[in-house]
């Protein structure tokens, strides 16, 4: 029993071609994202899933719908997926905030949250996944923050490491969540 669960980036946006941290800012994909997408579609679609929850902003929905259009697997909303919340540094210089980003782990961006608040909502929906989807694979669609809140709740590292760790892009990560 238990979930396994694929953690996907969402796309390419031209937010990151820009080099902008987009945040809760909504962001769309490039043409770039927009190709990776559909890779993500091949690679996933007869790979046994059974849901896709994404993030509810637009550049992870945009990868969602063009991932799996057609495919016939439910894809679900859920703003728990979101990236964190930098307040008002939204749509700021990503090397600038990256610069910063350890100094908000516990403490939240003016106007916004914090990196462990991410953790939060991010562990209130991995609880609803182990109640509700026991013996499935789910595909979670998200943003850099989604995959240091998993690393942190599912492989005990600590969050400021997996903050500061490599975050090198590759084809899907699994986690077992429950007793997968």
């Amino acid at each position: 029993m238990g979930v396994i669960i694929v953690y996907e980036t969402h796309s390419t946006s031209a937010d990151n071609e820009r080099g902008v941290a987009t945040g809760w800012l909504p962001g769309r994909l490039s043409d770039r994202g927009r190709a990776e997408a559909r890779e993500l579609g091949e690679r996933r679609r007869n790979d046994g899933v059974d849901v896709v929850f994404t993030s509810d902003l637009a550049r992870a929905v945009e990868t969602a719908d063009i991932a799996f259009a057609g495919s016939g697997i439910p894809i679900r909303q859920d703003p728990r997926l979101r990236e964190c919340n930098y307040g008002d540094l939204n749509g700021t210089s990503a090397k600038e905030l990256s610069a910063r980003k350890t100094d908000h782990v516990d403490t939240p961006f003016p106007g916004g949250e914090s990196y462990r608040d991410v953790v939060e909502r991010t562990r209130s929906l991995l609880d609803d996944l182990v109640r509700d989807f026991d013996r499935m694979r789910i595909v979670l669609i998200g943003h850099s923050a989604t995959k240091w809140a998993l690393d942190h709740i599912l492989k005990g590292q600590d969050l400021t490491a997996a903050m500061n760790g490599d975050f090198a892009w590759q084809p899907g990560w699994e986690y077992a969540l429950g007793s997968a």
